[in-house]
Order: structure tokens, then C-alpha cells, then sequence
């Protein structure tokens, strides 16, 4: 686990010299591609939301492709089309920019419920489905999509089985005064990433995916986990609670969060440091919250609550 460690650290390194004063913000990043899931960054435009996609490919030797989603995009601008050959008088498949390591969705609520489909298979199911033909995508593969929820003219929020599909949702906010200062002092009005050079190979990051689902999880810390999600069941201010499959997502992102800490092991405070991240965006409000400019803050305030009232596994 130590050559792990010091290898992981080096990719943190990284991306700290890119988002400055953001660590935990990586350190989230980091546990969704570890855990083989994908990431939503909810935030207003110009704190660093696609800099930090670019970065973490740049970071590492893996296929990139970036997605501007806008009104008129279509599914097979996405997933790719059948092309018809004459010469050969067959279709042929053209891959769209899905086939990819990592797949950057910009602005992803700015296009149609339709084109955002599109990418429920490919999340899901790492393949996509084009004229009755399963094709698979690279591996690793993971979703960073961005979106700004303060914006509402000419999109389309996510629906929550969309939501759902994202292992973890993070905000970057602004940074503090000190850390501001030195981006001012540091940063160009347009980032370049040209000192970035690749530290991790597809490989290890396979490597790395496939030690996370070696890490023990004790009996009393899924029992923690089951209690988490089922309180959010039954809170009055929620109309909807966290399914299995976040309950599995939390699991998945805890253990990952362990390799990234050096141990095989995960203990209580993996699950209670991310059941934020991994169940914010599954909750749906009550009437009495449903604001959207306010989701997050109040699904933040319900899951304290519930992390303050169900008991830790000793």
C-alpha cells in the first residue's frame, strides 16, 4: 500500500498546482475515479470546474475528450453514428467522443433530457448500444460533468436517475483570501496547462481500481451505512430518500477514500466524511426546501442532522 500511497500523493501534487487551495475538492475527485465512479461539480462559472477535468487528464496517460452540451446537441454527437459506405456498400461505426478515458460534460443542463440519456448506458454499463450493437468503452472510464445551478435560463435539470448515476457531487466555491492572492499572483486570465505531465498510467489507475475492491469493510460499519440511508427515508423534510444504490455508492467511495488514506481497511470516518458528497444530490426536497438555489445547503443541513443523531460503530 505505501508505493500506492506515494504514487497518489504525487497525483494530488499535481492537481494542487492547478486548483490552489481545493484539496479536498481533489481528494473527492481522486476517490470517484479510484472507486470506478463519476463526478458532478455543482458551481458558479469561474472557480475552476473544468480546470480541474483538464488537469486530472493531463495527470494521467489516459484519452480525454471534452463535450460542450448545448441545446442542439444530439445523441449521436455523443455516442457516434452508423455511416453508410458506398464503396464497400455496408455501415460502418463511427465513435463519437464517448470513447474515451475521461469525458469531460461541460455545462451538462444546458442540453435535452433526450441527448442526456445518452449517457445513462455508457455511465452505467461502461458500453453503449448503437443499431442493436453493444460496443465498449475504455478503461478507465469516468464522467466529469459540470453545471452551474444558479442558471436557469435555456436549461434542463438533471432528472434523478441522471443524479443517481454520479457517485459523488462536490462545489468548489471561491477560494479564501490568502489562496486568491496567489492565484491573482500565479494564474493568467486564460490557464495553461503545458506544465502538467502525466504521473499515473491507465494501467495503474486499473490497478488501483481493482485494490479498492480488495479493501474489508467490517459488518457494523454497512450496518452504519444501511441506518445513514435509511434515515433519510423516513426525514419529514424529504420527499425521497437514498436507494440502495447509493447506499452501495457510499460503500464504494469509502473504500476507495481508504486506499487513498494507505489502508485496506475502512473505518467510520471514510462513511461519515462522505455522505455528503455521495448523498446530497440523491435527496429530493420537500415543497417546504424545494428552492433550487438552496438544494445543496439544505440537503447539507438534513444529513448533519443524521450524522449527528445515528451512533458511530466502535
Amino acid at each position: 500500500m505505501s508505493d500506492s500511497v506515494e504514487k497518489l500523493a504525487r497525483l494530488q501534487a499535481n492537481l494542487e498546482q492547478v486548483i490552489i487551495g481545493k484539496p479536498e475538492a481533489i481528494r473527492l475527485t481522486l476517490t470517484a475515479l479510484l472507486a470506478r465512479g463519476h463526478l458532478l461539480i455543482e458551481d458558479i462559472p469561474g472557480v475552476g470546474k473544468t480546470t480541474l477535468a483538464r488537469a486530472l487528464a493531463r495527470s494521467l496517460a489516459c484519452p480525454f475528450q471534452r463535450i460542450q452540451f448545448t441545446s442542439d446537441l444530439l445523441p449521436s454527437d455523443i455516442l457516434g453514428t452508423a455511416v453508410f459506405i458506398q464503396t464497400r456498400g455496408e455501415f460502418e461505426f463511427r465513435p463519437g467522443p464517448v470513447f474515451t478515458s475521461i469525458l469531460l460534460a461541460d455545462e451538462i443542463n444546458r442540453t435535452t433530457p433526450r441527448t442526456q440519456s445518452a449517457l445513462l448506458e455508457a455511465m452505467n454499463e461502461r458500453q453503449v448500444t448503437i443499431e442493436g450493437r453493444t460496443y465498449p468503452l475504455p478503461r478507465p472510464f469516468l464522467v466529469i460533468a459540470t453545471q452551474n445551478p444558479l442558471e436557469h435560463h435555456g436549461t434542463f435539470p438533471l432528472p434523478d436517475s441522471q443524479l443517481d448515476r454520479f457517485l459523488i457531487s462536490i462545489q468548489l466555491g471561491y477560494p479564501d483570501r490568502d489562496h486568491e492572492l496567489e492565484i491573482l499572483r500565479l494564474r493568467s486570465f486564460v490557464p495553461s496547462l503545458d506544465h502538467i505531465q502525466p504521473v499515473l498510467s491507465a494501467e495503474e489507475v486499473l490497478a488501483w481500481q481493482d485494490q479498492v475492491d480488495r479493501v474489508k469493510v467490517e459488518a457494523s460499519l454497512l450496518e452504519y451505512a444501511q441506518a445513514l440511508s435509511q434515515a433519510t427515508r423516513g426525514h419529514p423534510r424529504l420527499r425521497l430518500g437514498v436507494s440502495p444504490r447509493g447506499a452501495l455508492a457510499l460503500k464504494q467511495a469509502a473504500k476507495a477514500h481508504a486506499v487513498l488514506a494507505g489502508r485496506d481497511f475502512c473505518i467510520p470516518d471514510d462513511f461519515k466524511r462522505l455522505a455528503l458528497p455521495v448523498f446530497a444530490h440523491r435527496l429530493l426536497l420537500g415543497p417546504q426546501d424545494d428552492d433550487p438555489e438552496r438544494r445543496r445547503a439544505v440537503a447539507s443541513e438534513i444529513l448533519e442532522d443524521i450524522l449527528d443523531t445515528i451512533p458511530v460503530p466502535r
